[in-house]
Formats: C-alpha cells, structure tokens, sequence
C-alpha cells in the first residue's frame, strides 16, 4: 500500500507543475504560438542536461555496463514490439484518418525521461536509485532510434522523412553523447559546475508539465476526455506494454531492480515527443496533443496501479 501511495503523490505533485502553464495561457498572459519556445528550452537544454546529471550521479563499473546493454535491447525490442503489433491492427484505417498513424506511435512511446526519472527517483530503493535513473536513458536511446526512423514514416506516410542521421544527432542524443564518456571514465566534475547541470536538468520535469498545462489551455476538453479510441490507446500505451514488458523479462536473468525499473519506465505516459514529431511532420497535431494530454491526466491512476503490481512481482518471481 506504500508504494501506492508514494506514486500517487509523485505522479500529482508532477502534475500539478501542469496548472501554472494552463493559468498563463487561459488568461492570456502567454500567446498559444509562444509555447514552442518553451519545448525548445526543454529539449535542447533541460533534457540533455537530466541525462548527463543522471550519469554523473551513477558509478561505472564494466557489470553495470553490460546491464546498461541489456536494458537497451530489452527496451527496444518492447518499444518496436508494440509499435508493430499497433501498426498491424491500424494500418488499414491509415488512409481514413491520420489519427490512427499517430496513435500507432503513441502506444509504444513513453515519457520515460520527463516523468519516468523523477517516478524513479521517488520509489526506487536508495542504493539501486542511480542506477535505475540511467536505465531511463537506454529508454530513451531506443525510443530516438525508432521515433526518427519508423515512427517519422507511420506519421507522414512518406518514407522521405526516415533519417538515420537524425536519430542519432538530436538534442535527446546531445546528453548521452557528453554523458556517457563522462559516466565510463568516472570524471567528477567541479561542484560548480555540476551543480549548475543538476539544476538546468531538475528543470525537466516542471517545465514539461508546464507545457503541457499550456497545451491543455489550447484544447477543447470535450474532444480530449469522450472519444473512447483515445482512452483505448492510452489503455494499450499505459497498462497492456507494461505487462508485455513483464512477460518480456521474465525469464531474462538480470537484477530485479532492473525488471522494475523497466517495467515502470514502459508504464509511463504516452511521451510529448509524440506531439513533436506530429508538429514537426505538419500532420496529426490535435489528436497527438490529446493523447498526451489525456495519458498524462490519466497516469495519475495507472502508474500507481502499475507500482502496485510491481511490488507484488517479486512473489510471483519467488513462486515461479
């Protein structure tokens, strides 16, 4: 029952960053076309800078390297698993509606960076804490990889705008590259200077939920909260890849802090990055924004419910 409420109120403290982006634009003191901005500062400064904290906080050892490795692949294979699998249900309605492309790629992709760290952080034990806040950034490698390769073509239709350059040069990608060498050869940096990077990256999760209160300002909430294809896809992204994922490393021998850290990394929202690529790509904009927005509300009952499963898994580990 701890871990259930302990989720709870980190899930709705994160969320309650949301209500003063959604104040600001409702009563017009930011203009809807001035929000871009805001994701700009977020993945180009904020987000690289979380990464490069959460590898500066870990200790390198060769062990925890490999674990690094197999929880890429462990993640990938799950990310693109779910994304197939809605791709094969979807695909023959892709030419009615561009929101069944979009929402293909929002049952795979999770928020794994902007909530799944500071989730971590909260109910993580403090001596695998670290530890599990890197296995965010395997997450997010795998989700880059696919996000600028087969999610940009489910999205445009248009195989144009599949760039394997991109997904490895991209502001989420600037962090692990300054991270990682940094994490292998355990440089410690100056006080002040970490300090200054602890705090741009503690940054990230606030100004995420920030824009996202600023984004639910510009919605109509009518078309958000009673269409029952959204919750359908919030359902898939939010509590069926999850329990996948668990099937997924069941019988994977890798530490259970691990199994899950993964597991609540792959129970995280439908991720923002969803909507960027929507906005980038020019197509698919409102029902991206209402995804997002309608699995972010909603997590504040999954990812506590999917904590709670968590901590019951180790008995059912011990009974298997």
């Amino acid at each position: 029952m701890q871990i259930l409420i302990t989720t709870a109120i980190a899930v709705a403290t994160m969320l309650a960053y949301a209500v003063p982006g959604y104040l600001t634009v409702r009563c017009k003191l930011i203009r809807e076309e001035s929000i871009s901005a805001f994701s700009v500062l977020l993945m180009y400064v904020c987000q690289p800078m979380l990464t490069i904290t959460s590898f500066l906080n870990a200790t390198y050892t060769l062990d925890f390297f490999w674990k690094m490795i197999v929880a890429f692949v462990l993640a990938g294979v799950l990310q693109l698993g779910v994304i197939l699998i809605a791709h094969f249900c979807l695909k023959k309605h892709y030419d009615k509606d561009i929101k069944y492309r979009v929402a293909t790629v929002a049952t795979a992709f999770g928020n794994c960076g902007f909530m799944g760290v500071p989730l971590l952080q909260a109910i993580m034990p403090e001596a695998v804490r670290n530890n599990a806040v890197v296995l965010s950034v395997m997450f997010l490698f795998g989700l880059n990889l696919i996000g600028w390769t087969f999610a940009s073509y489910l999205i445009s239709g248009d195989k144009k705008f599949i760039s394997v350059k991109k997904a490895f040069i991209n502001p989420a990608m600037l962090g692990l590259v300054i991270g990682l060498p940094l994490f292998i050869c355990n440089v410690t940096l100056p006080k002040e200077i970490f300090t200054c990077v602890e705090l741009l990256g503690k940054m990230t999760t606030p100004l995420c939920m920030i824009i996202l209160g600023m984004r639910l300002a510009t919605i109509t909430l009518k078309e958000m909260f009673c269409s029952p294809f959204q919750y359908a896809i919030v359902g898939v992204k939010q509590i069926v890849m999850p329990m996948l994922g668990l099937l997924l490393i069941w019988f994977i021998p890798i530490d259970f802090y691990i199994r899950q850290s993964l597991f609540i990394l792959a129970a995280t929202p439908v991720a923002s990055i969803t909507l960027n690529f929507a906005e980038m790509l020019g197509k698919g904009q409102k029902t991206a924004a209402n995804l997002v927005l309608l699995g972010t509300i909603l997590s504040v009952v999954t990812l506590p419910l999917m904590a709670l499963i968590m901590n019951v898994v180790p008995d059912i580990y011990a009974l298997a």
